[in-house]
């Protein structure tokens, strides 16, 4: 019967597509990059600090709030997957600007090499600030800081050029923050979109395989028992007729409700003998035999009955016998494979002159093709039929 396999796998795509999108991919990135950023100032700082006398605490309060900031700031962004701008401006304000003067005022630091450490957070801090802030703000961020260094530098007696490379260095931290992120997000949305298209042409196949397969479904069922009620060929009364009558009004009206969700079969056996059941219905007298039957897929095992289903059905309707031959397997060649075999003694007919109707091309080739197995059919004038079902194929 029908079953929701395309369906399941448009919401496997959907989960796929939706967890970390391209964009949300791209800022974690940032605040992975940002984060060995400041990750590396932080090593100069502590080993910066390290070799200072005890005796001067501020170095190792600057060096401590420091940590905690950065802990605060990029701890909740890798939570949250975003940076919180009210910790980017404490970041800015407290370690890019006020540390460094308050280390020049009552700091002991007199030479630029001492002071240097706490310069350098202010490079991380403008790049956070970069991929965070509006752009005004940015501006604004980097104006601070390079007041801070101007001053900063100025006060222990650095050099022009040094200076000149410190501010360089400032303001292309937060140029390639921004340049980077901007690239990131805009390949991040890039990929989204096509993401978005795969998914509404993956929806679109699956919602064509579904309607193709209730089309499979009402031509082995429905349109089987009312072609063959309307040859005449059986009696409408019998009881086994009325029951399978019965049967498919039940499955038109989940098929119209959109309820018809069924459920694998688990076994080959299971699904042949339902679809033994189902010609019988129909006084097709079907003489079966199982040997060694391997364990396969649910959905392997429900092409091989919907397939052999229709190869009865076929019996039933032109081999002009009521007889029909059942066989199935484990496939000889050992691997775990299935081979299945429908055999009828009826007139056959010339495969150069007979093209396959819908119900052999598309109930037995595409369903076997579609699992991965193989469907082929061995006929001649006067020499009954045989279909053959191989897993796999």
């Amino acid at each position: 019967m029908v079953r929701s396999l395309p369906i399941r796998r448009v919401r496997a795509l959907r989960e796929t597509t939706g967890v970390g999108s391209g964009t949300q991919r791209a800022r974690s990135f940032m605040i992975v990059a940002t984060l060995l950023y400041r990750a590396s100032h932080l090593a100069v700082g502590v080993l910066a600090v390290a070799q200072r006398r005890p005796e001067v605490p501020l170095p190792y309060a600057g060096i401590a709030a420091a940590l905690g900031l950065s802990a605060l700031l990029y701890g909740t962004a890798l939570r949250r997957g975003r940076f919180e701008r009210r910790y980017v401006w404490a970041d800015v304000l407290v370690t890019g600007c006020t540390l460094p003067l308050a280390l020049c005022a009552w700091g002991d630091v007199h030479e630029p090499a001492t002071l240097a450490w706490a310069m350098l957070l202010g490079g991380s801090g403008s790049a956070t600030a970069a991929i965070t802030l509006p752009r005004l703000h940015v501006l604004g961020v980097v104006a601070l800081l390079m007041v801070t260094h101007l001053i900063g530098y100025r006060a222990v007696g650095t050099s022009p050029a040094v200076i000149a490379g410190h501010l360089n260095a400032l303001v292309s931290s937060a140029v390639l923050a921004w340049a980077f992120t901007w690239y990131l997000l805009r390949q991040g949305r890039l990929l989204d979109a096509a993401n978005a298209r795969a998914l509404a042409a993956e929806a679109h196949k699956a919602r064509y395989a579904e309607r193709l397969e209730h089309h499979r479904a009402l031509h082995d069922t429905v349109l089987a028992t009312l072609t063959t009620l309307a040859s005449g060929a059986v009696d409408a009364n019998a009881a086994e007729v009325r029951e399978r009558c019965a049967r498919e009004a039940s499955y038109l009206r989940r098929l119209i409700q959109q309820t018809a969700e069924e459920v694998h079969h688990r076994e080959i056996g299971t699904a042949l003998e339902d679809a033994v059941g189902c010609v019988e219905g129909l006084q097709l007298r079907v003489t079966a035999q199982y040997h060694d039957l391997p364990q396969v897929p649910p959905e392997v095992a429900a092409a091989l009955g919907d397939a052999v289903r229709e190869a009865l059905n076929n019996v039933r309707r032109h081999a002009g016998t009521g007889h029909a031959y059942l066989t199935a397997t484990g496939d000889p060649d050992g691997g775990g494979g299935a081979l299945v075999t429908v055999v009828d003694r009826g007139p056959g007919f010339d495969p150069g002159r007979h093209r396959p109707g819908l119900g052999l091309r598309g109930s037995v080739h595409d369903r076997m093709a579609e699992v991965g197995g193989r469907a082929t059919v061995d006929t001649a004038p006067g020499e009954g039929v045989r279909v053959e079902l191989r897993w796999p194929g």
